[in-house]
């Protein structure tokens, strides 16, 4: 529902104050997302009490339900990219600002004792599960790189062949699940399945609302800002390479011994390119 369809139904019952303030509100939701009482109110020429009286004819308790309701709606609307790139001059902050932000909350998330309480159930695993949504794809991809050098049995779960590669799930094994609204009902649903089955389940998702949250042993709150109308990878690629570099630490000695035999294949094998740069090139 629409701010629209809130409006339309009481339109006629709206004094010409009322009416004013709505069509404020219908120009620019935003003022009533982010400004204050006595900020619609100074933009309609209006007192407080008449924007509360306004909140209240909508059916909301008073502005702050309003405000929340409408917060919610923007929110849900700017979660497609559809609507991202039509609006995101402005109700995006700077991009720059907003990884910047992004990412000292990651820090702040994925502190030392929570790293630990992630690190415990990866690293004592019979079998890791990396599930991911689409806009979380680039952490599972991290994740699932970094774990699979430093111990064995580590799956990067495809949609196509999730029964295929699940058959043998138990509750041994840690599923490690990565979603943020708008969330894959792939990895909802089969996060869901693993837990039936007794997989302990650890999510790196974006709030309490979040699906995954109810159903993870532990999990992670992770805010993933806007880049143009895609969210951005960062948070959760810095999500998973904390991961790992504390999953190494527990590990200890079984992480240095699989990375120096990785080391001697890639040698045998011819991995990679030998080459250095010539200081010096004649066109």
């Amino acid at each position: 529902m629409s701010i629209q369809d809130l409006i339309a139904p009481v339109s006629e019952k709206l004094t010409p104050t009322e009416r004013r303030i709505a069509a404020i509100v219908l120009k620019d939701p935003t003022i009533l997302a982010f400004g204050t009482v006595s900020d619609l109110a100074d933009k309609a020429h209006t007192s407080r009490p008449s924007i509360v009286r306004f909140a209240t004819k909508l059916g909301f308790a008073g502005y702050t339900d309003l405000q929340t309701w409408i917060r919610t709606e923007l929110a849900r609307q700017l979660s497609s990219p559809s609507q991202r790139i039509r609006h995101q001059d402005t109700t995006n902050p700077p991009i720059r600002t907003a990884i910047e932000v992004a990412i000292d909350q990651t820090f702040a998330a994925l502190n030392q004792q929570r790293l630990e309480t992630i690190a415990r159930p990866i690293a004592r695993a019979q079998n890791i599960w990396i599930l991911s949504g689409e806009t979380s794809m680039a952490g599972a991809h991290a994740l699932h790189s970094g774990l699979a050098m430093i111990r064995p049995d580590v799956h990067l779960v495809a949609e196509h062949s999730t029964g295929r590669e699940l058959s043998g799930a138990s509750p041994k094994d840690t599923a490690v699940v990565f979603d943020f609204a708008r969330y894959r009902r792939h990895s909802i649903t089969t996060a869901r399945a693993l837990d039936q089955l007794g997989v302990h389940i650890l999510a790196i998702t974006d709030g309490p609302l979040s699906p995954l949250a109810s159903i993870a042993k532990t999990w992670c709150e992770l805010k993933i800002p806007a880049v143009g109308p895609f969210d951005s990878s960062i948070p959760a690629v810095m999500a998973a390479e904390l991961i790992v570099a504390k999953v190494v630490t527990r590990l200890g000695d079984q992480a240095k011994q699989r990375i120096d035999r990785l080391e001697s294949l890639w040698q045998a094998t011819d991995t990679f390119l030998n080459y250095t740069s010539r200081p010096t090139r004649v066109l």
